[in-house]
């Protein structure tokens, strides 16, 4: 609550018969010419001015903000909401129960652990894909669901009951993104504060790297680790420096046969090749009023793959259109309106009053020059050219398949012909006979894609690609046309509007003709919830080494994410995902090749079962209307039959069951007291892992089906837990003893103190042997020493996994360095109490020698108790054969805030005290 209004910014906004209290941003000189992000973030610092944390002098820096300097001005930033998915979700909910506890430990009150921001859980991780390709693909998938997480669900409702301000959306609604914008984003709050109702913009932090499709309502919002997540629901302000803003100016229309996906994926590449890690990017120009509000979502989507904090659209008639359609109250958008406008928050270049905002940057991509694209085998940035696509696949092949042999002449491959690629790859194509577990015969062959499913929030929210898909599938059931035995389909939407369009339209039966049937309400496939290949195609891979591929709508493509049994990954619209369900294969030419023939034996192309915009938007028209969202979201937090009928524990506090495998009381505060103990030195180090070039948190953090012969898996089987009950270490992320089990373990990550060897393994120095992580980590802890992780650049791209940072805080690493850090990750480190170092410029593990069989000394770091964080710290690498390589290591906390949390061991126990003794 502000206690102080140095600028004198209070007043009153009349909207109809309403009235509300606002904070002017026309009484701070200076932010008439700020880009709309910083408007944003300067209303919250004014109104949220308190002369102690939050103060004048913060809403001068950024009323006075330089587009050219370098960020080195920190700002608290309080976000209006906290939105969260159930896989990050369920460990914040644990942790909020333990920190309840530990309150009433130190003598204190646990009900004043509460979110003191709004907080909503949408329960969408959870859903596999066991069942596909059938009409009850859904009621299986959700069945099995329940059974699998029906511990975690009793806790989510118990949670849900013991907090106040703390909603969920249950399971088979929709996924958390499409959700926020199609229902959960008020683009302006209120809220009562003294008897008084106040408006504000809305602005939120999400457990899920992608709440940045958020941003294409004109919500500044961006995904955080769930620690940090837990700090804001408590009212602790996110410490952030002010960014820079890179304006993105659009021109132009998208042409003919392209799509948003297509758009997306062009930005992701320029974005990438720009760089914009740390940075805000703002959407500008007269192109930006052409760009319908799902494809700014969608674009605003991708901003973890192109590296921005945020990608934001301001507020304009568009987005008042969308609310519209989408349910909202009149009131509520004619507020949105009146105070965009008051605040200079609303986008009209043509307006006379209009200031064209300065920026630190500026790029510009003329829409017309899109064209079709995908992007793999394993990064969101890697885009093709369709045209191109089965070259592309040529090049890259070798790198996954060992027996095939790379002779194709890499200037032909460079040149991307358009036709009579090598297909071959100067070698018969070796191909291996199946009979599936349904009786179907069939061949197995490099590039045969196993997988093609329509799924993640990216692209299920944008109708414009969910209706080209199925008028896709349309045209090609009437030609005849059919999917490929061996390939796995599937359609997740994003919610159940999406559903209620299809059967208006009448699109069903023509995508479950495809195999396309509805399989579920959830992120599936893009999170590595595919579910298991057929038995005898997964045999028919693992024993011939076969390099099958999958192809999803998703925004993540990342090596061993999607499924174990597929190698490359691409990414595709939701039309394309149909076409090479069709095709089979990535050999394959669209412009070129014919996916099949009519009657007559004449050639069917892609061109002849493709979509015009007109039909798109036509079928889109006659098929979406307001009252299919107010239907859909009358009652959200109410739930199926399942759902209600669930037996929901009662109290302040959580009764822990010592035999859950799922939900068990963490180690954090164990031994905590008031006060913090100095922070300390790092002596004789030993090194977990040494890792390469980007390394994500995929790769780090627990992800997918748990190995029978892995860690966690013995941990289960040891506890009486079935190996069919397994589940996957998302499902489990309640339970620390499974996650710090799983972490490093990913099936394709490479540990460079071991030769040739994938997965969750490293050099155990204290037995002089290979050794899993875990195992490994246990040795050292018994004997106290503690550990450290090198790594490359980009260390920790990729989604905002908390676990990534918990788990490496809990098997003993104390710092982690690198050439260089994705911004969640990094932050996370540190809210974990783990130091993030990065090598001295120009500097990385090759260029000083560095092999990870020596032991670590990092001094210096006691400074950090006197007050004052360092620059560097001095590292000193000690080899076996007492040769010692020594440098200068940067210091990777960033703010001031950042130091406290490192000194208290982690931001919850920062937070913790500070309750405590206030």
């Amino acid at each position: 609550m502000s206690s102080v209004d140095t600028f004198g910014s209070k007043g009153n906004l009349e909207v109809g018969e309403n009235s509300y209290e606002i904070f002017r941003l026309s009484a701070v000189e200076g932010t008439e010419r700020l880009p709309y992000s910083l408007k944003v973030l300067a209303e919250n610092l004014l109104r949220t001015e308190d002369g102690a944390n939050i103060t004048a002098d913060h809403v001068r820096a950024i009323a006075a903000w330089d587009p050219d300097a370098q960020p080195d001005t920190e700002i608290q930033f309080t976000p209006a909401r906290v939105i969260m998915q159930d896989f990050t979700g369920v460990p914040c909910v644990v942790d909020l129960a333990t920190m309840r506890e530990a309150v009433a430990d130190l003598g204190g009150d646990p009900e004043r652990i509460n979110p003191l921001a709004p907080a909503e859980m949408v329960i969408d991780h959870s859903v596999q894909i066991d069942v596909a390709g059938r009409a009850d693909a859904f009621e299986r998938n959700v069945e099995i669901e329940y059974q699998r997480n029906h511990e975690r669900y009793q806790f989510l409702r118990w949670g849900q009951t013991a907090f106040d301000d703390f909603k969920v959306v249950p399971p088979g609604t929709g996924i958390v993104h499409q959700v926020n914008i199609e229902y959960l984003a008020r683009t302006v709050m209120t809220r009562e504060v003294d008897g008084v109702l106040r408006a504000y913009p809305d602005t939120c932090v999400g457990t899920d790297s992608h709440t940045t499709m958020v941003n294409g309502l004109g919500v500044l919002g961006w995904g955080v680790g769930g620690i940090e997540a837990e700090a804001a629901m408590l009212g602790q302000p996110v410490s952030m420096l002010i960014p820079r803003v890179v304006g993105f100016k659009l021109t132009g229309e998208i042409p003919a046969g392209v799509t948003a996906t297509d758009v997306v994926l062009t930005i992701t590449e320029m974005l990438r090749q720009h760089g914009v890690v740390g940075k805000f990017v703002e959407f500008y120009g007269d192109g930006v009023a052409s760009v319908p509000l799902a494809n700014r979502a969608t674009i605003g989507n991708m901003s973890p793959e192109f590296g921005s904090t945020a990608a934001i659209f301001p507020i304009d008639d568009v987005t008042l259109e969308y609310l519209r359609l989408t349910g909202r109250s009149e009131d509520q958008v004619a507020l949105v309106e009146a105070y965009s406008k008051e605040q200079g928050l609303w986008l009209d270049p043509s307006a006379e009053s209009y200031v064209q905002p300065k920026f630190s940057e500026y790029i510009e991509l003329d829409l017309g020059s899109v064209v079709p694209s995908i992007a793999g085998p394993k990064r969101p940035q890697d885009r093709i050219q369709l045209s191109h696509a089965k070259s592309a696949f040529a090049r890259d092949l070798p790198n996954y398949a060992s027996d095939v042999i790379d002779s194709v002449d890499q200037a032909e491959l460079e040149s991307f012909p358009a036709s009579d690629s090598p297909s071959t790859h100067a070698q018969a194509r070796r191909e291996v006979a199946v009979t599936d577990s349904n009786g179907k015969e069939f061949n197995l062959f490099h590039g045969a894609v196993a997988i093609a499913s329509i799924t993640s929030c990216t692209n299920t929210s944008n109708p414009s690609v969910m209706m080209a898909a199925a008028l896709v599938a349309k045209k090609a059931v009437e030609k005849g046309l059919t999917a490929k035995p061996w390939v796995k389909t599937s359609m997740a939407p994003g919610s159940q509007v999406v559903t209620n369009y299809y059967e208006k339209a009448g699109m069903w039966p023509y995508l479950e003709k495809l195999g396309f049937h509805l399989v579920g309400y959830g992120c599936a496939t893009c999170i590595g919830n595919s579910g298991p290949l057929d038995e005898k195609v997964s045999e028919a891979v693992q024993e011939n080494d076969l390099a099958v591929v999958s192809v999803l709508s998703g925004n993540r493509n990342f090596e061993g994410r999607i499924n174990p049994d597929v190698k490359m990954n691409y990414l595709a619209s939701p039309p394309l995902v149909i076409a090479y369900a069709l095709a089979g294969t990535m050999e394959f030419d669209f412009d070129h090749d014919p996916l099949g023939r009519d009657e007559n034996g004449e050639p069917i192309f892609l061109k002849d079962i493709w979509p015009t915009a007109e039909e798109v938007e036509q079928t889109i028209a006659g098929s979406i209307d307001r009252a299919m969202f107010e239907s859909d979201y009358a009652d959200v937090f109410t739930g199926d039959e399942r759902w209600r009928s669930l037996e929901t524990p009662e109290g302040s506090t959580f009764e822990w069951d010592s035999e859950s495998t799922y939900v068990r009381k963490p180690p954090y505060f164990e031994g905590m007291g008031t006060t913090p103990e100095p922070v300390s030195d790092i002596s004789g180090a030993r090194v977990l892992a040494k890792l390469g070039d980007s390394v994500t948190t995929d790769h780090i953090s627990p992800a997918g089906a748990i190995k029978t012969d892995s860690p966690a898996g013995v941990y289960l089987a040891e506890n009486g837990i079935a190996r069919k009950d397994f589940n996957s270490y998302g499902s489990r992320r309640g339970n620390h003893e499974v996650m710090i089990r799983g972490t490093f373990a990913n099936i394709r990550l490479r540990n460079q103190l071991l030769d040739d060897v994938e997965g969750g393994y490293t050099f155990n120095f204290v037995k002089g042997e290979q050794d899993t992580i875990y195992d490994a980590a246990q040795d050292y802890a018994a004997q106290g020493t503690p550990l450290v992780v090198l790594g490359g650049k980009e260390y920790g791209s990729g989604s905002s996994r908390d676990w990534a940072a918990k788990g490496t805080a809990l098997l003993g690493v104390k710092a982690v360095i690198t050439e260089s850090f994705e911004r969640i990750h990094r932050s996370n480190l540190i809210g974990m109490g783990v130091l993030p170092l990065q090598f001295p410029a120009g500097e990385s593990v090759e260029s000083l020698g560095l092999d990870g069989t020596e032991t670590f000394d990092i001094a210096g770091v006691t400074a950090l108790n006197e007050g004052r964080t360092p620059s560097t710290l001095a590292v000193t690498a000690t080899k076996e054969s007492g040769e010692t390589v020594t440098f200068d290591a940067v210091v990777r906390i960033d703010t001031p805030g950042e130091a406290d949390y490192y000194r208290n061991g982690g931001i919850l126990q920062y937070v913790l005290r500070s309750l405590v003794n206030a």
